[in-house]
């Protein structure tokens, strides 16, 4: 059962979602720029007074203060979800690294460490010619090992054949 508390936090949600999405639709670019226009060409009516202009500077600035927030209460929740949805795939993977299903909170240089064995993966995986061939770094790094000790017996066994 939902208290009020929740219950506000969900319309508050709600109502965040629905403005970030309808401020970036057509209608929404349109409507403020049809105000803008209205605003310009009325310049004239109002000699272009100072009055004149602090209108439309207080309306943007209280849209712009205000948007700001609701736009952003709405981009952490879809990058929450976002994260949750990755996660799942992370962990529902058996040859997935687990130590990725919370990146996110890692530091930056943390999360450079990781990055630097992923282009050690990319690396590998050129070498290998397929980018199929691995699934982590430490496999990654397993098979090119094992193919390189396999190219080298081939080599040793041409060698003595010959």
């Amino acid at each position: 059962m939902k208290t009020k508390k929740q219950n506000k936090s969900s319309a508050f949600e709600k109502f965040a979602t629905s403005v970030s999405k309808a401020a970036g639709s057509t209608p929404a670019f349109i409507g403020a720029f049809i105000i803008v226009v209205a605003w310009a060409v009325s310049g004239p009516i109002f000699d272009y007074s100072e009055t004149w202009q602090l209108v439309i500077n207080t309306g943007t600035t209280i849209i712009t203060f205000l948007m700001v927030f609701l736009i952003q209460k709405a981009q952490n929740k879809d990058s929450l979800a976002i994260q949750l949805k990755l996660n799942e795939l992370v962990a529902s993977n058996e040859y997935s690294s687990n130590s990725l299903v919370d990146i996110e909170s890692m530091t930056e240089e943390e999360m450079m460490i990781v990055q630097k064995y992923y282009q050690r993966l990319s690396s590998l995986a050129k070498k290998d010619e397929s980018i199929r061939n691995s699934h982590s770094v430490a496999e990654a790094h397993e098979q090119h090992e094992r193919k390189d000790k396999n190219r080298t017996k081939s080599r040793t066994r041409n060698i003595t054949k010959k």
